[in-house]
């Protein structure tokens, strides 16, 4: 009879836990169209895949407070996604705005101290208020609740970390996005330090909630989120499809996948897309799609330093990361943000095996007292010192113009392991016209500044570069998807089952 007692009274705890916030709550969110944080879990996880750790945790600081608090606004635990484990952890806006407590601060620490040691990548759905108050008020408050786990917010790039940023997400949740290696963000969430209210009190000042931190703010200024999504089902399927092209821990190679049937076939075609005239502009998203693997092209911080394009993709089944100029913005010069927004990836490729293929057409930097401000020379020398430090295969394709210095950063020199050109490739320190003028003296107009011009861009050409060894190959336009495949398996990783070295592990992800 005691054990009856025992497993009746386990049965009525369990059951409070998954009640979640309560009936009335949930029926809100319901009423709201919002799914509540077990659905999320659901929509997530493989069928009958989700193990949870710590379902009866409940406020350590206020035990009186237990009843309010079942799981403690977080759900952690682990499942499979796609058929492979990962841990998951789940803010349950519906208990106490799933603010960050004591109990379930270690809740958090303990399934990311796992996912690390045991090569599992981590998933976090944020929806937070913060910190709990009055939980974190006070000398013992704050001694309790902050800073007595160092690793919480150390990024090692161990595994891949996803985060998706819903509904008010303040607190660790924006903390977590930020540190994350792909973040998604849901259109009406916000994503900030601190709410407006706060603001409000603390500051005087009155700002709107997308103002403060909607989804075009981190989507187009700050480039702090990867994706933006209209509806929680195509969160969801973002992560899933990040996740489908990471190995499960940095000690592995990624995934494979079949090639889709039609994969290759506009190659023929290919140069069609590049405008005869230089400075005519095109957008090279036509170009990756038409080299890449049929439907692969999985394009991060699409809205944010719009003159380079960097994407997931897979190139005969293998995974690649893709580097590439868009002459539709800016010409393809290259500003500050782009240059933040291209390191940022380079660390997620080094870090997770990804080898990396990058497609030039840039006149250069953006220069001007815009660029200046916005530390331009800083972002550049961070881009130069990042393609030094990459350890995964760099194949470089000079489509048409390489100028300046970022003919280096975009893999000139020895700053790619192998670097093919098409005959439709220009590089030089600068732009013809600008260089003529410099150089002789004359202007676009004035006489004789063709027949000079003309001087100048015979120097230009893929052939001087070709007959210097500067690039190792040129090739027809309509071969450089084969051609690819191909040194892709000669530069592969095979002392170290295509390994790299990881030297860029502890860059940080939001700088």
């Amino acid at each position: 009879m005691a054990f009856e007692k025992l497993l009746e009274e386990y049965a009525a705890r369990r059951a409070k836990a998954l009640a979640m916030g309560g009936a009335e709550k949930l029926a809100k969110r319901k009423q709201a169209g919002q799914l509540n944080a077990r659905e999320r879990i659901a929509c997530l996880a493989d069928p009958d895949s989700f193990l949870e750790s710590g379902l009866f945790g409940t406020s350590g600081v206020y035990p009186e407070q237990a009843e309010e608090t079942p799981a403690d606004g977080k759900i952690a635990g682990y499942a499979r996604i796609n058929g492979r484990e990962v841990a998951i952890v789940v803010n349950d806006f519906t208990v106490k705005g799933a603010s960050t407590s004591a109990t379930n601060g270690k809740k958090i620490g303990h399934v990311k101290r796992t996912a690390t040691e045991r090569g599992m990548p981590l998933v976090i759905v944020g929806e937070s208020t913060g910190a709990r108050l009055p939980d974190a008020m006070g000398s013992r408050g704050m001694g309790l609740l902050l800073g007595n786990d160092i690793t919480q917010f150390r990024r090692t790039r161990e595994t891949p970390l996803a985060t998706a940023v819903i509904g008010p997400s303040f607190g660790s949740s924006a903390w977590l996005a930020c540190l994350a290696d792909f973040a998604v963000m849901h259109k009406g969430a916000t994503m900030a330090v601190s709410s407006p209210r706060l603001v409000e009190m603390a500051l005087g000042e009155q700002v709107d909630l997308d103002e403060l931190g909607g989804w075009r703010l981190h989507a187009e200024t700050t480039g702090l989120v990867d994706q933006v999504v209209d509806t929680e089902e195509e969160m969801f399927g973002a992560i899933k499809k990040f996740l489908a092209y990471m190995p499960s821990h940095h000690r592995e190679a990624p995934p494979a996948a079949p090639v889709p049937a039609g994969s290759g076939a506009g190659m023929p075609d290919i140069l069609a897309i590049l405008p005869e005239k230089r400075t005519q502009v095109y957008d090279m998203k036509r170009i990756v799609n038409c080299l890449v693997d049929q439907g692969s092209m999985f394009e991060l911080k699409p809205r944010f330093g719009k003159s380079a394009i960097v994407a997931l993709a897979r190139l005969g089944g293998a995974c690649v990361g893709i580097v590439a100029n868009n002459p539709l913005h800016r010409g393809g010069a290259l500003d500050a943000d782009a240059c933040r927004k291209i390191v940022d990836f380079l660390v997620l490729c080094d870090s997770f095996n990804v080898p990396i293929v990058l497609l030039v057409d840039t006149p250069g930097f953006q220069i001007g007292t815009e660029a200046e401000k916005s530390g331009a020379p800083g972002k550049i020398m961070n881009f130069m010192n990042a393609m030094t430090l990459v350890t995964v295969p760099k194949l470089s394709v000079i489509l048409r113009k390489s100028y300046g210095r970022a003919y280096v950063c975009m893999g000139g020199g020895r700053h790619a392991d192998d670097i093919a050109a098409w005959p439709t490739a220009e590089v030089s320190f600068m732009s013809p016209e600008f260089a003529t003028t410099i150089v002789h003296g004359v202007k676009p107009g004035d006489a004789g500044f063709a027949a000079r011009l003309a001087e100048i861009e015979k120097d230009s050409d893929v052939w001087g570069l070709a007959s210097v060894f500067a690039v190792q190959a040129v090739i027809r336009p309509a071969d450089t998807r084969d051609y690819l495949i191909r040194m892709l398996e000669v530069y592969r990783l095979r002392m170290t089952n295509g390994v790299g070295q990881h030297l860029m592990r502890t860059w940080p992800t939001s700088y």
